[in-house]
């Protein structure tokens, strides 16, 4: 995955020391007539099926993030239609040493236009898939898609960092 160039430059400043970034996870939801399906990506640098999402660039709204993420990643243009969950993920480090933690969004979004398929390198596969039929996924993203899904206008705000894996 690409590092986005303002956390270059942060880290020409810090090292390796820990970030706190901002994250949007899409959960982009759709109608079959098999019933509800949610947009996954297979993503390229591990292997692992996940929502789309990315990080917020400075002064854009996370919900602008999602929806952009999205198109980006995959071609299917989506709209936010709220904020299901709030989160702090555990600290955590990549193979070069650096340090981060993702203060996470995750929108349930609606599918408007577009055709899946993986749209950049960051992903090896795009698809929908039933809610009932989901390929294996670490928990925190089962849990973001639960919450997106069950989303009733009421934002979730566990106070417990997820689970990392």
């Amino acid at each position: 995955m690409p590092t986005p160039e303002f956390v270059l430059r942060l880290r020409e400043k810090v090292g390796h020391d820990p970030l706190w970034l901002a994250g949007a996870c899409a959960v982009v939801l759709r109608e079959s007539d098999a019933g509800p399906e949610v947009l996954l990506v297979r993503r390229s640098d591990d292997g692992l099926w996940t929502p789309v999402g990315g990080i917020v660039d400075p002064g854009e709204h996370p919900a602008d993030t999602a929806e952009r993420e999205v198109l980006e990643e995959t071609g299917v243009r989506c709209v936010v239609e709220g904020l299901a969950a709030v989160s702090v993920g555990p600290p955590g480090a990549y193979p070069n040493g650096d340090v981060v933690q993702f203060l996470t969004h995750t929108f349930r979004c609606r599918a408007v236009d577009g055709e899946a398929h993986p749209a950049d390198d960051e992903s090896d596969e795009v698809g929908w898939f039933a809610l009932d039929a989901l390929p294996e996924m670490s928990p925190h993203f089962l849990g973001r898609i639960a919450a997106a899904t069950a989303y009733d206008g009421t934002t979730r705000l566990p106070r417990q960092p997820e689970p990392r894996g």
